[in-house]
């Protein structure tokens, strides 16, 4: 079996037994839809991602030893406006390394990137519009708050182009795309961390 799919597999009954408040967060929400940002400097083009670009960013295929970090889970659903799941639709996910380091050649520190990190990943939703990664907690890119940039994609169309950030980090106060946001939609887009079946796991729910 792939590690894409054990991994899925594994997580996916985590999501089962919170279907129910993950449903009525995503109606509640269904209002709010996933405010946008900026794709940045540093989205890894097809011939610079590594060959393993899973939803499992900690471990690349071949390699012994794991990513640097604080390792958590990052789960949620993928809805339309209206709180219908969205299944079939691709997410992808990029950030730096625990060092602050994009794998990106126009990252001047890209050199001193942790080659046990894949940087990109994504998955596709189920049936449920529901999404799972395994990555580290973002952590301090010069100039900016931690946060992690995120896609979504319904085939070849993008719908959406966004930012993750952590809830209540001192230093989003002074990041600029943070600030741009309502305390309602820069909430859409923050993570909370809480100990789940996984170990320490965030949920962000998309609505698109």
């Amino acid at each position: 079996m792939k590690k894409h799919e054990k991994f899925r597999r594994s997580l996916l009954g985590g999501i089962a037994g919170l279907m129910g408040t993950s449903t009525l967060g995503s109606k509640a929400a269904a209002a709010v839809l996933t405010p946008n940002a900026t794709e940045g400097p540093y989205y890894p083009t097809p011939t610079m991602r590594t060959s393993d670009i899973d939803n499992d960013l900690i471990k690349i295929r071949g390699l012994v030893e794991e990513a640097g970090g604080e390792v958590f889970t990052l789960r949620g659903t993928i809805t339309s406006s209206d709180g219908q799941p969205l299944s079939g639709h691709r997410i992808e996910i990029w950030q730096c390394d625990m060092d602050g380091n994009y794998m990106h050649p126009r990252d001047r520190r890209s050199v001193n990137f942790d080659q046990a990190f894949q940087g990109f990943g994504h998955d596709v939703t189920d049936d449920g519009g529901n999404y799972v990664f395994r990555t580290i907690k973002p952590t301090i890119y010069p100039g900016r708050t931690p946060h992690i940039h995120v896609k979504v994609f319904d085939g070849n169309r993008e719908l959406l182009t966004t930012q993750f950030y952590i809830k209540g980090d001192p230093n989003n106060a002074r990041d600029g795309l943070f600030n741009r946001m309502s305390k309602v939609k820069a909430n859409a887009v923050s993570m909370e961390f809480v100990q789940g079946e996984t170990g320490t796991e965030a949920t962000i729910n998309i609505v698109v």
